[in-house]
């Protein structure tokens, strides 16, 4: 059974999802990062990043443990393992690596900071980190609205994959964002409603993660 270190947030929301609908037993180790577990020696000698989520799989490649941190990194592991939600062909992978990459580096850095300064004091540093940031993650849900005409997933036709499990986790916070699913964003909502419907998704979202 997998073991799975995390916390309620949206990195730790894409593990649990992925981990019901590609239907792995696992088991929940929560890490409270409000209290710093994260920084537990014994956490940190599978996580160096003191981030969440890791994960610890006893059954790895040759049926020996392994363990891997960063929520992308654990996507992609969990996709080659099951053989599910990541394309075998290497012509319909590049989509799934190229929208995880945009969410990796752009949708979820750009919202946790919008997050981020709406917790600062009023002031003048609150109001340019949130229009700042604020702006940037409006501009990547447009991006994301125009990749969704015409689909019912981001990277791929039929079924969703990894990188659709990964963009929802953020998704999930898009009120925090100051984002709301109106008419200005109807493939997102569209998309988002969809995914959310999901048997598997929706136990991932009920899945006790601490928080």
């Amino acid at each position: 059974m997998i073991e799975i270190h995390t916390w309620n947030t949206p990195n730790g929301r894409k593990i649990s999802v992925a981990l019901e609908e590609m239907g792995l037993p696992y088991t929940v180790k929560t890490v409270n990062i409000s209290k710093g577990e994260q920084f537990d020696p014994a956490f940190l000698a599978f996580s160096p990043n003191n981030r969440i989520p890791a994960i610890i799989d006893p059954e790895g490649p040759g049926g020996k443990p392994i363990t891997v941190f960063e929520s992308g990194a654990i996507l992609l592991y969990l996709g080659e393992k099951t053989g599910k939600f990541l394309p075998a062909d290497l012509r319909d992978r590049v989509p799934v690596l190229e929208w995880l990459m945009w969410q990796m580096g752009g949708f979820g850095p750009m919202p946790g900071q919008v997050h981020h300064f709406l917790l600062q004091p009023e002031g003048p540093a609150r109001d340019y980190g949130v229009k700042r940031y604020g702006d940037e993650t409006k501009r990547l849900y447009g991006v994301l609205d125009r990749r969704l005409a015409g689909r019912d997933f981001v990277a791929t036709a039929g079924e969703p994959s990894v990188a659709d499990f990964a963009i929802l986790g953020w998704a999930w916070r898009h009120e925090r964002h100051l984002v709301p699913f109106d008419k200005a964003l109807p493939n997102v909502t569209a998309w988002y409603e969809r995914m959310m419907a999901r048997p598997g998704v929706k136990r991932g979202f009920e899945a006790y993660l601490g928080g």
